[in-house]
């Protein structure tokens, strides 16, 4: 494995670990200052300021508890693009609920500038 793969996959893991401890200002820490976060109900935030505000319902509990749980992952080295796989568990006081999802992380050195998520969801989305 080259460097630069182990470090991007390195990178991407502790991403996703530091969601699965609530941890919304090391989640911050790995977005440069200009980063994009398109969300998969359509929503686009730009910049760490409106990405940590669209975090901040999630970070608070209000989707219950979350747990994210990879399944897969696929990394351009060329490009600096990871694509993770999924599952992302709910326990809202006791009821449990899950979906399938994807990310696709867009990096610049060490810091992620563009983060675009899909979902399996019930209806599909469509675009305006």
């Amino acid at each position: 494995m080259s460097d630069r793969r182990g470090r991007l996959s390195e990178l991407t893991r502790h991403f996703v670990e530091a969601f699965n401890r609530n941890d919304l200002d090391e989640v911050m820490s790995f977005f440069s200052d200009d980063v994009v976060y398109d969300e998969f109900n359509g929503h686009r935030s730009e910049g760490a300021e409106e990405v940590r505000a669209a975090f901040e319902p999630q970070f608070s509990g209000a989707f219950g508890v979350m747990q994210f749980i990879d399944e897969d992952l696929f990394v351009d080295v060329d490009t600096g693009k990871v694509m993770t796989s999924w599952r992302v568990t709910f326990d809202r006081e006791g009821t449990l609920s899950a979906f399938r999802g994807l990310d696709l992380l867009h990096f610049e050195g060490e810091k992620i500038v563009r983060k675009l998520t899909y979902a399996k969801a019930p209806a599909p989305l469509f675009e305006k």
